[in-house]
């Protein structure tokens, strides 16, 4: 003897099935209470992020001058002038633009590997069980990040002062400790003027790029920029190890063992296998640490303003400078969007050298 089911039964003899019906019901209800709990951050999104960013692009393509509303009915549009002042137009804009790209830039390229190589350095070490006292060394080297970055700003103004301790260390064993923050010359300009090349090539100096000769822009970062590499480097270096720990952790200890019945050394099983269980979280590493660099901001304007001789001046830092000081408010805004296309591409770039490929398998994932 076989039982029908209501729903079954219903369908044979012609009536209506309910169950579909009370399912799709079910399943309105559920998204108009997800969409209700969503509404709040919607609605924050949408008035802190959205409408601001709008606001900004309409002034960066409209001659406010930071008095009233940029939607009252005396703000003009005057399309790209602000960014054709700022790219294609010489004059003092250009050259601000092009100053604060190089300077940003080799921050950029110094700060983002060695704050990811540290970072990932800390966490190998904090992470092996060998090593006692674990929690203190976590807590030791995370506590520069979460300290106050002034009062670290204003640390590291006397440790790097001409008669700090940084040269003070540096005249002990003979060295004679530069002027940190009033030497405008570049690294790599002072390299080549002690090998005796005083003079820019003239290919080198008679073209470049956004009113700026390539001699130029091959300067390299001056000694200013590079006490905010190091002061960058030891205050992020903590946060990121954080990031590392748990990847680190997650990695099977039966992949390992079975690298070293396999004979493969500490420096073969980290490239073929830490490296690459790793990419995600590197990639998300490298993502928060490439943004952060580009929009640093806090550092230069307690420490530099930008000085000496704009070697330390970064795109935030003068969209701050020419709203703010200069009241030139569309360029500013512009600024800031050319600082964002910046960002996009970097991080499209950096996902393309990241991402996963093919035939990239680690030998010893199949035990």
């Amino acid at each position: 003897m076989t039982t029908r089911t209501p729903l079954l039964a219903a369908q044979r003899r012609g009536a209506p099935a309910r169950a579909p019906r009370r399912g799709h019901r079910a399943r309105r209800r559920e998204a108009a209470a997800g969409w209700l709990f969503s509404a709040p951050a919607i609605v924050m999104l949408i008035v802190f992020l959205a409408v601001p960013i709008g606001m900004a692009a309409w002034v960066s393509i409209s001659d406010w001058g930071g008095i009233g509303s940029p939607l009252s009915a005396g703000v003009r549009a005057v399309g790209l002038t602000n960014y054709r002042a700022l790219l294609t137009e010489p004059g003092l804009p250009q050259q601000d633009l092009a100053l604060s790209l190089r300077d940003n830039l080799y921050y950029v390229l110094l700060v983002v590997p060695l704050q990811t190589t540290l970072a990932l350095f800390l966490a190998i070490v904090v992470s092996r069980r060998a090593l006692r006292g674990r929690g203190f060394f976590r807590t030791a080297f995370y506590f520069p990040s979460v300290t106050s970055s002034v009062a670290i700003s204003i640390v590291f103004l006397f440790l790097f002062a001409n008669g700090g301790v940084v040269n003070g260390l540096l005249g002990y064993v003979g060295v004679r400790g530069p002027n940190w923050f009033s030497d405008p010359s570049g690294v790599l300009h002072l390299i080549l003027r002690a090998a005796g090349v005083s003079r820019p090539p003239h290919l080198l100096a008679a073209h470049g790029l956004l009113g700026m000769s390539w001699w130029g822009w091959l300067a390299g970062p001056s000694m200013a920029m590079l006490t905010l590499v190091v002061l960058a480097v030891w205050t992020t270096a903590g946060i990121f190890m954080l990031l590392f720990l748990p990847a680190l952790y997650n990695i099977s200890g039966d992949i390992e063992e079975a690298a070293l019945v396999d004979g493969a050394g500490a420096w073969t099983r980290f490239r073929r296998i830490t490296l690459p269980l790793l990419r995600p979280v590197l990639f998300l590493v490298l993502t928060l640490g490439l943004i952060g660099t580009w929009q640093v901001f806090d550092q230069v304007f307690l420490i530099t303003q930008g000085n000496p001789a704009g070697t330390t001046l970064t795109p935030a830092y003068l969209a701050y400078q020419v709203s703010f000081g200069n009241e030139q408010w569309g360029q500013g805004a512009a600024i800031a969007f050319i600082l964002f296309a910046i960002i996009l591409a970097f991080t499209i770039l950096q996902r393309l050298l990241v991402r996963e490929r093919g035939g990239g398998a680690n030998p010893w994932s199949q035990t």
